[in-house]
């Protein structure tokens, strides 16, 4: 099972995490995947500094992730991976 875990941490909570583990929901959904990636709430990824929501795909983080940008993500990262 490939796990993707979003960070909550204040910096990310306050560039819309909530709203990019929506749109991580909706894909899994999309591509009945409910059983091959895991979801999970990450505490800081340490990368604060960057624009957008950090994510941890495997053991790679990746920045930069808001709402509208899951969908190609999810199509470039993480159907690969699965």
């Amino acid at each position: 099972m490939l796990s993707v875990a979003i960070c909550v941490g204040s910096s990310c909570h306050l560039k819309g995490s909530h709203e990019v583990i929506e749109a991580f929901r909706t894909e899994v959904k999309k591509h009945h995947l409910e059983e091959k990636v895991e979801l999970k709430a990450a505490f800081c990824l340490g990368k604060c500094g960057y624009d957008g929501v950090s994510v941890k795909v495997g053991e790679e983080v990746l920045t930069g992730l808001t709402p509208e940008k899951v969908p190609a993500f999810f199509e470039e990262v993480v159907l690969p991976r699965v």
